[in-house]
């Protein structure tokens, strides 16, 4: 058994899939937006990051601005990886199709960023380095133990496929130009919504 591989998406509509996606959003936000934050700003007052507060009034509007935006990019990607991937961001109900539309064109990773800049902005609005550690800490775990068993699951599934796709396209930083994906070539093929 090949502990790498995730629960590949049995076949559904486009609409189960959005449906599945948005429940998960729904349940994501609240949790890593809200409870986790909240338990660290109950305790950063008796850590080492107590000193490192700050007032967060004038970065509130420029933090719901960053959430806002980076929301945007989580929901659309979650949009793309349903309609296109048939399936869900989920491990366990993972998509069925490569994706490499959409945001997925330009960067790997599209809703790890948006999560993990919205967490950022939290901490921003907050005034809290301990919420904004828990980002970059998010960060960390995410690049040492999700994305080397995401990236073998898909390259088990996909092959060469993927792994041009993952020659030219970077996990987070987005690159405009995509090669052979951008202008269409072999190997770029990918269903659009």
């Amino acid at each position: 058994m090949n502990l790498n591989r995730t629960r590949v998406a049995r076949p559904a509509s486009p609409l189960w899939n959005l449906i599945k996606t948005y429940l998960h959003l729904l349940y994501f936000w609240p949790v890593f937006y809200g409870l986790f934050p909240w338990g660290i700003i109950s305790i950063e007052p008796h850590t080492f990051l107590a000193p490192l507060r700050f007032d967060p009034t004038p970065w509130r509007p420029l933090a719901i601005g960053i959430f806002a935006l980076f929301g945007a990019l989580g929901v659309w990607s979650g949009t793309i990886m349903a309609i296109c991937g048939q399936g869900t961001p989920l491990p366990i109900d993972t998509a069925r199709e490569l994706v490499i539309v959409g945001p997925y064109k330009y960067v790997r990773n599209p809703m790890a960023i948006a999560g993990l800049t919205q967490a950022a902005a939290v901490g921003l609005f907050l005034g809290s380095p301990g919420v904004v550690l828990y980002a970059i800490t998010g960060a960390v775990v995410w690049s040492v133990f999700v994305q080397p068993k995401e990236e073998a699951d898909l390259l088990y599934r996909f092959g060469e496929q993927y792994a041009k796709y993952r020659r030219e396209v970077w996990c987070w930083i987005p690159r405009w130009k995509t090669g052979s994906l951008a202008k269409g070539e072999p190997g770029s093929e990918g269903r659009k919504p």
